[in-house]
């Protein structure tokens, strides 16, 4: 009686093998779906879905010539067309895209989203170090759990606004040269901010948002 349960579960498990095989799999070998292995510029696409399952018609994408497929570390697994320097480099392809029936479609900033197998870690600043001739610097004033206007900070004409892979949003202002770095430090913590620090704008630059 054991052996003919096991005979009918092996039975069960051959027969819906092919109901949960990778119905991708040959688009990602002709490259119509390209798996995206790590975050990098440019970062603005467009999100055509986002399933936590395996698709169920792979002829879904028919209409798209070239998909990103991003794994990602909320369990999702997004699909994106397209990759652009600004979001509104984006607009006219989402519209057109909308209006071709993806009307869940929308303008997605990678630099949001952490893949599997990503650091979930903020690039390291040493806030001791001395600034360097020649390397640009911009000054940190403050890092938050939820996102503010940058108007709220009212001393600035022009603040930066970074979302770092451990879900904190960063403000900066400045964009100086390490020889002009340490006055200018000094400036923003004479408006009253004492905890300011400087950052050089390379650690900083891929996770700013426009």
């Amino acid at each position: 009686m054991k052996c003919t349960r096991t005979l009918i579960l092996l039975l069960i498990l051959f027969i819906a093998k092919p109901l949960f095989a990778d119905r991708l799999a040959s688009l990602r070998s002709a490259r119509q779906i390209v798996t995206v292995e790590s975050v990098s510029a440019p970062y603005y696409t467009i999100q055509v879905v986002a399933l936590k399952e395996p698709p169920g018609n792979a002829a879904f994408f028919a209409k798209l010539s070239e998909v990103f497929e991003y794994d990602c570390s909320d369990g999702f697994v997004r699909y994106t067309v397209g990759r652009y320097q600004r979001f509104s480099d984006a607009i006219n392809d989402l519209n057109a895209l909308k209006a071709d029936g993806f009307t869940d479609a929308f303008i997605l900033n990678t630099r949001k989203i952490t893949l599997n197998g990503s650091s979930s870690e903020a690039p390291v600043v040493d806030k001791t170090a001395n600034p360097i001739a020649g390397v640009r610097y911009t000054v940190q004033i403050a890092a938050l759990r939820y996102p503010v206007y940058v108007s709220e900070f009212e001393h600035f004409d022009s603040v930066q606004e970074y979302y770092m892979r451990d879900k904190i949003y960063r403000y900066c202002v400045g964009d100086v040269d390490g020889s002009e770095a340490k006055a200018e430090l000094a400036r923003v913590k004479s408006l009253g901010y004492p905890n300011a620090f400087l950052v050089p704008m390379e650690k900083y630059a891929p996770f700013r948002i426009e």
